[in-house]
């Protein structure tokens, strides 16, 4: 018999009625607004009365560089949380929601996998609570309002030339990357280029993951720089009055959302930027309130750790007060496979030459969390076609490296599967190791981030900025952003900006091919190689074989 599907294993699941969820963590079933029987937003004012509290452990899950040989790095954080609690400890999940671009392109969804998943995988794969409707609707409103207040008179000296902000839509559209607004006569405005990101890459969706209460909210929304004057005088949300009316939209959706696990662990699900392109992190409200109701959190930062665990510890621990008590690096003997040089078609051979040459991606990414004086272990995600001849080259990599390699099989066992990671994590995180600090200081210059994160973490030997942009960030620099972080956009696939080199290469150049500033956020974007805030859809995208079947019930989501 063929084995269950993600999608079958989640249909399958005994899934008790949120309100059950919500109370194994004190909070009442007033403090809930349930969308359906099996998730729900949890109240603003519960949240607010929780800051007196004392904070739980923070665990963060990151990983190798990703291949198309698959890693399971939110299948491990889920799997961790379970876990920790058939362990005897209360342990929360802190993932990130699904965007519709790659469900319907060619990563799929963002639920886990196998017996290590959070439920409803349908919902949270698709519409789910309509938060990421409500980043795309508040972002557009305002480039609506950009243009009408143009149109109708220009009180503001907006350089049409010079207007930075774009749309959004949560789907891969390489047709929109670039356009041209407003064709088709005086009646309907004024033609100017621009174009479309995807609603992950969103500054709007930084700032709802990034900020502390609706108060916050509105003050970060109202610091968007949308343009500027043809006197270079920045133009901000708050100078068109969008900042209100964004709020609004946004209000529900800052609300963090609450569901479950297999084995019925709670689960927080809140906001969804891609950490190629973005910060790639769940929420800071609700990290910090799932360590209020949890003596342990276990949260996921995006891709490789040159891009998520980075920009988890520079932006978002850095930002929001936070820091972890412990590492887990996730790596599959397929992946280092990959990195050492074979071919996706021939993972299923033996060949421990290759993990041993692959595992110096690994080494890389142990380096660089050790730089944020943070401790580790090594997850290694377990594949049926793993041997054990491989599986002993990983841990004999990670003891030379001083860290522990730990087998885990919780796709295919539950939490039964990765009980000894669970202790593991637990005793690096009680064990006071843990001394965090970001990468470099806020008083660095905003070019000399860019640099240290490309020399330090990606082995870099320089990296290649225009004149342009260096008095760009010069510029930034001289009206009082110079104390931000950096976000940097680069493939996900590489320590270079080049996807197709895998391992851990050295002496490559960083070109930076543009910045923009995300004053709202609370950080500079540095957009890397080829990159694109608008992906486009594979050859042959997943939507193809995405329906319904005869009971009425979807297939093809993964």
């Amino acid at each position: 018999m063929a084995p269950k599907s993600d999608i079958e294993i989640a249909r399958a699941a005994q899934k008790k009625p949120i309100r059950e969820i919500g109370a194994g963590l004190g909070i009442p079933e007033a403090e809930l607004l349930p969308f359906g029987h099996d998730k729900a937003k949890i109240s603003a004012e519960f949240i607010a009365g929780l800051k007196d509290r004392p904070s739980g452990k923070l665990v963060l899950v990151t990983a190798i560089n990703p291949t198309p040989a698959g890693e399971g790095k939110t299948t491990t954080t889920v799997g961790l949380g379970d876990g920790l609690n058939a362990i005897g400890r209360k342990a929360a999940i802190c993932i990130r929601e699904a965007s519709l671009g790659p469900c319907f392109g060619m990563k799929g969804g963002a639920a886990g996998g196998g017996y290590a998943q959070v439920v409803p995988m349908e919902e949270m794969n698709l519409h789910f609570t309509g938060d990421f409707h409500a980043i795309t609707s508040a972002h557009n409103l305002l480039a609506a309002m950009i243009d009408n207040h143009i149109y109708w008179g220009n009180a503001l000296g907006i350089d049409s030339r010079r207007v930075t902000w774009r749309r959004v839509m949560d789907m891969n559209d390489r047709a929109l990357r670039d356009v041209v607004t407003s064709l088709g006569g005086v009646a309907n405005g004024y033609p100017r280029q621009s174009g479309f990101d995807i609603t992950v890459a969103s500054e709007v969706m930084a700032i709802l993951c990034l900020a502390t209460d609706i108060a916050d909210l509105q003050r970060r929304l109202g610091e968007i720089i949308i343009g500027y004057t043809a006197a270079r005088e920045p133009v901000r949300a708050r100078d068109l009055k969008a900042d209100g009316a964004m709020t609004v939209l946004l209000a529900q959706a800052m609300q963090p959302n609450l569901v479950q696990t297999l084995e019925n662990n709670p689960a927080f699900v809140h906001g969804g930027p891609f950490a190629n392109i973005a910060h790639g992190c769940n929420s800071v409200i609700a990290t910090t309130t799932a360590l209020k109701l949890a003596d342990y959190v276990v949260t996921e930062a995006g891709f490789g750790a040159d891009l998520g665990a980075e920009k988890f510890m520079n932006i978002k621990c850095r930002k929001a007060g936070l820091a972890p008590d412990a590492v887990v690096i996730v790596a599959t003997v397929r992946a280092l496979k990959m990195n050492g040089g074979v071919a996706k078609a021939d993972l299923g051979t033996e060949n421990v030459e290759a993990v041993k040459r692959g595992c110096a991606n690994l080494g890389r990414h142990l380096e660089n969390i050790a730089a944020f004086h943070v401790p580790a272990v090594v997850a290694i995600n377990h594949f049926v076609s793993d041997t054990d001849a491989e599986i002993a080259a990983v841990q004999e990599y990670a003891r030379i490296h001083g860290v522990e390699a730990v087998l885990c099989r919780h796709w295919a066992e539950g939490s039964a599967g990765i009980t000894e990671l669970a202790h593991k994590v637990v005793a690096l995180a009680e064990g006071g190791a843990a001394r965090f600090q970001p990468l470099y200081p806020d008083e660095m210059g905003l070019f000399e981030k860019i640099e240290t994160i490309a020399t330090r973490i990606y082995r870099a030997e320089a990296v290649q900025v225009d004149d342009k942009l260096r008095a760009q960030l010069r510029a930034w620099e001289d009206a009082g952003y110079g104390n931000l972080p950096v976000c940097m956009a680069k493939t996900q696939y590489s320590f270079t900006t080049d996807p197709e080199k895998r391992g851990a290469p050295t002496g490559h150049v960083v070109p930076v091919r543009e910045v923009r500033l995300s004053a709202g956020a609370g950080f500079v974007v540095a957009i890397c190689g080829e990159i694109m805030t608008m992906p486009g859809l594979p050859r042959v995208p997943a939507a193809e074989t995405i329906g319904l079947n005869a009971d009425g019930q979807i297939e093809g989501l993964f």
